[in-house]
């Protein structure tokens, strides 16, 4: 079926979540999409992705099935790349919305996107504000950084106007919406997304940038915009230090090395090790004596030294 920018074609929607034992957030995140308004002319489901959970899971997708149109899809392999992968073979929708199992939706969320695919027909790509909640009250030194590492939170916000994406201002994972024809035939890393014992994303990521690297039209919906749950522990320093060790398997497991010679000590270049000891010692120290301002820099460097010492995968000579 052709997208049409008339009602007279319904327009066929895929809202994806991919969850993984956290039903008492899924019933939020799905309280929250009661109400939503939906415009005329739609045709929407809401697919969840059980990723292997163990606890109430389906349970809580059932509380739903006589409120909204949802449908459970099952994914035994842990993985957020292969739970998306998962939505998109189960969709049915022309456009896949993403989104996640902690977030609360604005009322006019759907509406708003559904704007944008009518007004911009030739468009693959396009997403919209996430704002962090923090549950309680955040300990005063994150009050105090939190514009350094806002996007840890998932904090993304390109301002009031529609503007295009490009390679370095793209949607985020927990809300975004892709053309079913180009999402079919870009499916999602298994090598990247959050799962058990490896907490490293950018999966979709890699998917949008590819998308707009081959010519792809994407567009900011900032109506469009969703409410991101922050629970007590990812208010941590502890959680601070993961997100960043583990961007850093990231880099590591993408570094493109050069053609100078240059001493290795456990398979990994010297300099990394000199670089992640002396960012340890600056943090360990600056955490003591200074600021948050100031070591928040270094727990940064330092992490994610770390994590590109364990994503680094030396390149042998053939």
């Amino acid at each position: 079926m052709s997208i049409d920018s008339t009602l007279d074609t319904p327009l066929r929607l895929t809202v994806a979540i991919c969850t993984w034992n956290r039903c008492a957030s899924l019933q939020q995140t799905l309280e929250g999409f009661t109400r939503i308004d939906v415009p005329a002319g739609v045709d929407w489901e809401l697919l969840v992705v059980n990723n292997n959970c163990t606890d109430a899971t389906d349970d809580v997708i059932r509380r739903f099935e006589h409120r909204l149109p949802v449908r459970r899809a099952a994914e035994p392999t842990p993985g957020l790349s292969h739970a998306r992968n998962r939505a998109v073979a189960e969709s049915h929708g022309d456009y896949i919305i993403w989104t996640d199992d902690d977030v609360t939706v604005v009322p006019g969320w759907l509406s708003a996107y559904v704007a944008a695919f009518r007004s911009r027909p030739q468009a693959a790509i396009f997403g919209g504000p996430i704002r962090p909640t923090f549950e309680g009250t955040p300990p005063e030194w994150l009050t105090r950084i939190y514009p350094t590492i806002a996007g840890v939170y998932a904090a993304c916000d390109l301002g009031p106007e529609v503007v295009p994406f490009h390679q370095w201002a793209t949607p985020w994972g927990a809300n975004y919406a892709l053309r079913r024809r180009e999402q079919v035939a870009n499916l999602y890393d298994p090598e990247l997304g959050y799962r058990p014992g490896r907490l490293i994303g950018w999966e979709e990521t890699e998917v949008i940038r590819a998308l707009l690297a081959s010519g792809a039209e994407g567009w900011w919906v900032p109506d469009a915009a969703l409410q991101h749950h922050v629970p007590p522990a990812r208010q941590t320093t502890k959680y601070l230090r993961s997100h960043f060790y583990n961007r850093g398997r990231y880099y590591g497991s993408r570094w493109t090395e050069d053609d100078r010679p240059q001493p290795f000590m456990f398979g990994r270049p010297r300099w990394m090790w000199r670089k992640a000891i002396t960012s340890e010692l600056r943090y360990r120290i600056r955490r003591v004596a200074s600021t948050p301002e100031i070591w928040i820099e270094d727990l940064i460097k330092a992490s994610e030294t770390w994590g590109i010492l364990n994503g680094y995968r030396r390149v042998e000579a053939s």
